[in-house]
């Protein structure tokens, strides 16, 4: 997205109703949310009145189907380089690895276990098959099961019992030769 086209975007979204004011900061850092997380399809705003606007990525990266859009408050206080030499320095690029992610399909909180006091689905070591329940995430108050999407050993528990998780978090990491 330009800066001209930024800058418009915040002009039509401060005359919606309902929305008090963005600005052309807020603008910027829902399109370097859209930049820094390809998997996100779009990022909806909406204002008092249920009125908002889909900022849309286009391009490559195309969302999964059936990814409901992700609601985000205006008051988003996401870290946005100002310019391209304000950037922080690149991140060395990623060591291959043969594990396999296990991600959150939802927003929402992460529990090892079914209940309480009860022992974790899966702990490191634990051999896992494809449709095993190995989590809950609750969501809107629904306990919804978690199943692997691949067969193999636990090598890494990523998330914390009890730790809210975003869409995409890396839950697990399995070793499909294990």
């Amino acid at each position: 997205m330009t800066s001209k086209e930024a800058q418009e975007l915040a002009r039509l979204l401060a005359k919606m109703p309902g929305i008090k004011s963005v600005e052309l900061k807020d603008v910027r850092k829902l399109a370097e949310l859209l930049r820094e997380f390809p998997e996100l399809g779009s990022i909806e705003v909406k204002g008092f009145f249920e009125t908002g606007v889909v900022v849309t990525r286009t391009g490559s990266s195309v969302a999964a189907p059936g990814m409901a859009p992700i609601a985000l408050p205006l008051g988003l206080h996401a870290p946005v380089a100002s310019s391209p030499a304000a950037a922080a320095p690149a991140a060395p690029a990623p060591v291959p690895s043969s594990l396999k992610d296990i991600k959150s399909p939802m927003v929402g909180t992460f529990y090892r276990s079914p209940e309480p006091g009860a022992e974790p689905y899966v702990k490191v070591g634990t051999r896992v098959t494809t449709g095993q329940t190995v989590c809950i995430i609750e969501a809107m108050k629904i306990m919804n099961e978690i199943e692997a999407e691949v067969t193999g050993v636990v090598r890494e528990v990523q998330v914390e019992d009890m730790q809210p998780v975003e869409f995409g978090t890396v839950l697990f990491r399995v070793d499909p030769n294990g």
